[in-house]
């Protein structure tokens, strides 16, 4: 376990900082990849999905939760 490491993301050329723990980055870099696309990218498309009342933070927390509950956090051949 670790404490929230605070990271610095660009979305739509806007600079935001997000604490996730470390878990949370790691699998949202595994995801990335296997999508062909950055983090940013990915975290940039999370953002213009989630309800204006919902955080960033919890929002990304929220899309690695459904991931593992659905089995799309393992890794497969693309």
């Amino acid at each position: 376990m670790t404490p929230p490491l605070k990271r610095s993301v660009t979305i739509d050329g806007h600079r935001t900082s997000v604490s996730l723990e470390d878990a949370f980055w790691k699998a949202l870099s595994r995801e990335a990849s296997r999508r062909d696309i950055t983090r940013a990218t990915l975290i940039s498309r999370i953002d213009h999905a989630r309800p204006p009342e919902i955080g960033l933070a919890t929002a990304l927390r929220l899309f690695v939760l459904e991931m593992v509950q659905t089995g799309d956090d393992r890794d497969r051949p693309e």
